[in-house]
C-alpha cells in the first residue's frame, strides 16, 4: 500500500472544484433540453487576453522566443511591472524587488518556503482564500484563521493580530481585494498592522492579485506604496491572471525586500527554472497604452456588473453584509434563503446550510455558485459566494433563474 505523506494528508479538497464537478456531471447527465448552466462559482473573467497581447504571444512563437529565460523573469517585463506600479499606484518598486513566477500560486509557493519554518503560524483572516493556507501548510507551517467580521470589513485588524501573536507566530498572510469577499483592508489599518508585525521581528505577506480591479479610490492603494522601510519590508504577491485576463498563461510575480530577492531566485532556479517564456513575452503588451485603455475599460464593465447584481442579491434575500469594492466576488449571507427552502442550517460533516443550497440552486435554478465551506470556519454554512466575472447577459439570467427558486 502506497504511504501518503501527513502534508499531503493535511490538504482539504478544493470544494469549489468538487462543486463544479457536480455541475458538470449534471449537465452532461440531462434531461434533454435542460437549458445549459451558468457558472457563478469560479473567478474567472470572461475576457480573454486583449489583441496585442495575443499579437506579442504569436509574434514570439514565430520568432523562435521560447527558451529559458532568467529564474527572476525577462529584465525588461520587470521593469514594466516597476513602471506600473509607479503610474498607478503611485509606488516606487525598483524592478530589482520584482520576481517573476508562474502564477501568483508560484509566488506563494517561493515566499513561504524561503519564509516559513516547520511549526511557525502564519495569521490569516477567517474567511481567506483556502489555497494561501494550504502553501503555508506545504513549507511545513501552520495557517491560523482569526475570525472576522463585517466592522472589520473581513479582514485582520491590529488588535486582533495583537491578541493572537504569540512566540510561534511568524507573521500575517492577508489579500486586499480578498477573494471571498471582494473587500480590502484600508490602508491605515495595514500600516498600523505592518509596524506591529515588523516591531516583532515578523514578516507581512499581502495578496494583491485583484488590486488593479478595485473601484473605490480609499481602497485601491497598494501596500508598496508606504514610505521608506515599511513599503520595502512588504512581501506582495500579484499575477497576470485577474486584472490582465490571462488566467491560463500562468505568469504572476513577487515583490520582495531586496536582501530576500537572491533567496527566491535559488529556490526557482531548483524548483522551477523559469515562468513561461512565451506568457513573459506575451506579458510585456499588457502595458502597451492602447492595452491599458482596453483593460480600464473592463475594469469599469466588472464595476457596472457589480453595481447590477448586488442589488438584485439583496432584493432576492440574500444580503452582502460588506459591499466588495474590489475584484469580483459577492459574499452574500443566505440564511434566509436556507431557511425559505427547509434546508438544514448545519451537519457535523461540515454539509448543509449554503452547502445543500448550493446544490439545490444548482439542481433546480441551474446556476452553480461556491457554498462558504472553502473558505474557513467562522460560520461557512451561512455564506454563499457569487462570481461576478461573467457577462451582463449571464448576470441577468441567473438572477431571473434564482427568482424562480428563491422569489
Amino acid at each position: 500500500m502506497i504511504r501518503i505523506t501527513e502534508r499531503a494528508q493535511r490538504i482539504d479538497p478544493f470544494y469549489v472544484m468538487e462543486v463544479a464537478k457536480a455541475a458538470h456531471q449534471l449537465e452532461q447527465q440531462g434531461p434533454a433540453g435542460a437549458p445549459p448552466m451558468i457558472y457563478l462559482n469560479i473567478g474567472e473573467p470572461d475576457f480573454t487576453a486583449p489583441p496585442l497581447v495575443q499579437m506579442a504571444a504569436e509574434r514570439a512563437l514565430r520568432d523562435g522566443q521560447t527558451q529559458y529565460t532568467p529564474a527572476l523573469g525577462l529584465t525588461a517585463l520587470r521593469e514594466r511591472i516597476s513602471q506600473w506600479y509607479t503610474q498607478r499606484f503611485a509606488a516606487q518598486v525598483p524592478a530589482s524587488r520584482i520576481v517573476i513566477t508562474a502564477g501568483a500560486s508560484a509566488a506563494l509557493q517561493l515566499a513561504c518556503l524561503a519564509l516559513v519554518e516547520a511549526g511557525d503560524e502564519i495569521l490569516m483572516p477567517d474567511p481567506s482564500y483556502p489555497c494561501n493556507r494550504h502553501f503555508v501548510s506545504s513549507a511545513g507551517g501552520q495557517a491560523v484563521l482569526l475570525p472576522t467580521t463585517a466592522a472589520q470589513r473581513f479582514s485582520l485588524s491590529l488588535a486582533s493580530v495583537q491578541e493572537a501573536w504569540r512566540p510561534a507566530t511568524r507573521g500575517v498572510l492577508l489579500a486586499s481585494p480578498s477573494n471571498p469577499t471582494g473587500t480590502s483592508i484600508a490602508p491605515d489599518e495595514f500600516k498600523r498592522l505592518h509596524e506591529f508585525v515588523l516591531g516583532r521581528g515578523g514578516i507581512s505577506m499581502i495578496d494583491e492579485i485583484y488590486l488593479g480591479l478595485s473601484y473605490e479610490e480609499q481602497f485601491g492603494h497598494s501596500a508598496l506604496a508606504l514610505p521608506g522601510e515599511l513599503g520595502e519590508s512588504v512581501i506582495s504577491i500579484n499575477s497576470f491572471s485577474k486584472y490582465f485576463n490571462m488566467t491560463g498563461w500562468r505568469l504572476g510575480w513577487l515583490v520582495l525586500p531586496p536582501a530576500l530577492v537572491p533567496v527566491v531566485e535559488r529556490l526557482a532556479q531548483n524548483l522551477f527554472i523559469c515562468a513561461s517564456a512565451l506568457a513573459q513575452h506575451a506579458a510585456l503588451a499588457c502595458f502597451e497604452p492602447d492595452s491599458l485603455a482596453e483593460y480600464e475599460r473592463r475594469r469599469a464593465q466588472f464595476k457596472a456588473r457589480r453595481d447590477y447584481f448586488l442589488p438584485e442579491l439583496e432584493r432576492l434575500g440574500l444580503h452582502v453584509p460588506v459591499r466588495p469594492d474590489g475584484a469580483f466576488y459577492a459574499y452574500a449571507d443566505a440564511s434566509s434563503a436556507i431557511a425559505k427552502l427547509g434546508l438544514p442550517a448545519d451537519r457535523p460533516d461540515g454539509t448543509g446550510g449554503s452547502w445543500d443550497l448550493a446544490f439545490a440552486l444548482m439542481q433546480q435554478a441551474r446556476v452553480v455558485v461556491t457554498p462558504g465551506r472553502d473558505f474557513g470556519q467562522a460560520d461557512p454554512q451561512r455564506y454563499l459566494r457569487f462570481s461576478t466575472a461573467s457577462s451582463m447577459d449571464q448576470l441577468q439570467q441567473a438572477v431571473a433563474r434564482l427568482e424562480a427558486v428563491l422569489g
